[in-house]
């Protein structure tokens, strides 16, 4: 018979945790220790098809796994790595983990060329002006014309087909995507979105950094090393670093200064100072040659910026 006190000091017996979940926080584990990144991204509004085709696209690449949040978490933990803990702020819904061998802007970077156009639904917010070009399209007189009159196209028709007389933005950015424009998007297969997986941050085992953010911008780098290159040239002529593409540059500097010294100060003919001024031009050029070994463009810019 149970008394009273018997019942209170009863235990609830512990639930079981099921062996596949044992198994899946094994392997995350598992990868989380032996990969070299880590890296979680947004998989949010992405269709199954598309969300396949990118995984397939990743093969060789890297591993991509869809776990529970409390399954990676428990990884985690088991792991007693403070420094992966950051990425737990990072999961939140509709994520995905990558694991693999590369670099982590290297990974990010073919996240981006994973990417894939889609088309725009109505209440989608335009990325940027969606803008309408001129020019003729398969679209036959008829509903049409007014379909694409009513979002504010000129159009006119040619050889039986409709043509748009004229360019418009018929979304701005930031603003909502109409029922109507996404139909006429639809009809002139225009795609303004690209579907792919977003990088949130990642974690480098090797290094034992965790990058907060890990968005690549190709293009704004390429403009950014455009314009470095193009102030290079001038700077290094400012601080008066000898190079091969410097030397002819500050050579005809130091020539047109002489001539404005000659007329300013000693009215001199222009002849006699260029004359001082390319022998004394051939005197430095000779004692450089014998202090400093020839350096390359790319040597000074390498010396310029480290």
């Amino acid at each position: 018979m149970f008394t009273k006190e018997t019942k209170m000091t009863e235990k609830k017996p512990v639930a079981q945790i099921p062996e596949f979940k044992k198994k899946t926080v094994a392997e995350l584990a598992d990868l989380i220790k032996n990969k070299k990144t880590i890296l979680v991204a947004s998989i949010k509004n992405i269709p199954g098809g598309q969300f396949q085709e990118i995984v397939k696209s990743l093969r060789g690449k890297a591993i991509v796994k869809v776990p529970k949040k409390n399954l990676i978490f428990r990884a985690i933990e088991g792991l007693k790595n403070e420094e992966l803990k950051h990425l737990e702020e990072k999961i939140g819904d509709s994520f995905v983990l990558l694991f693999s061998d590369m670099d982590s802007f290297a990974l990010a970077g073919e996240l981006l060329k994973s990417k894939t156009p889609a088309k725009a639904k109505a209440g989608q917010e335009a990325p940027e002006d969606i803008e309408i070009q001129a020019g003729p399209t398969d679209l036959v007189p008829g509903p049409a014309i007014s379909e694409l009159g009513a979002v504010g196209l000129q159009i006119q028709v040619e050889n039986g087909k409709l043509t748009i007389k004229q360019n418009k933005v018929i979304v701005e950015k930031g603003k909502t995507i109409s029922q109507k424009a996404a139909d006429i998007m639809s009809k002139l297969d225009i795609k303004p979105f690209s579907i792919g997986f977003i990088p949130l941050c990642a974690f480098d085992n090797e290094t034992k950094t965790f990058y907060a953010e890990i968005n690549i911008d190709t293009e704004g780098t390429l403009n950014d090393l455009k314009y470095a290159f193009g102030k290079a040239l001038p700077f290094a002529v400012e601080i008066g670093y000898i190079s091969d593409d410097t030397i002819k540059v500050m050579i005809g500097k130091a020539n047109a200064h002489a001539k404005r010294i000659n007329k300013i100060v000693t009215g001199e003919p222009d002849e006699v100072v260029e004359a001082v001024a390319e022998e004394n031009i051939e005197e430095k050029k000779e004692e450089t040659k014998k202090e400093e070994p020839k350096a390359d463009a790319g040597a000074g810019l390498s010396a310029l910026f480290g």
